[in-house]
């Protein structure tokens, strides 16, 4: 099996509000882009999403998604609700 790798870029607009949102918190953010992950001759793939680093919590995003997850898939918050999350860590 053959597993194939194509990096994802953020959508401007998203990266924009992150920074924004960190900018005005006085946080320095860390992004890594995501990814689409697909094996090989079969319809299986795996879209990785974008990270950002705040304050050694990572967080997972999406292209075109107003939420925002905490460390895992499990407990989201909305993009407005970042800057009081950030303020109350």
């Amino acid at each position: 099996m053959k597993i194939i790798k194509q990096d994802l870029q953020f959508e401007e607009c998203l990266k924009q509000r992150l920074e924004f949102i960190c900018e005005f918190s006085k946080i320095t953010p860390t992004f890594v882009n995501g990814s689409i992950r697909k094996i090989e001759r079969t319809n299986i793939s795996y879209i990785e999403p974008h990270r950002v680093i705040i304050k050694n919590i990572t967080f997972l995003v999406f292209n075109y998604s107003n939420d925002v997850y905490v460390s895992n898939l499990s407990k989201k918050i909305k993009l407005s609700e970042l800057e009081e999350y950030l303020q109350s860590i």
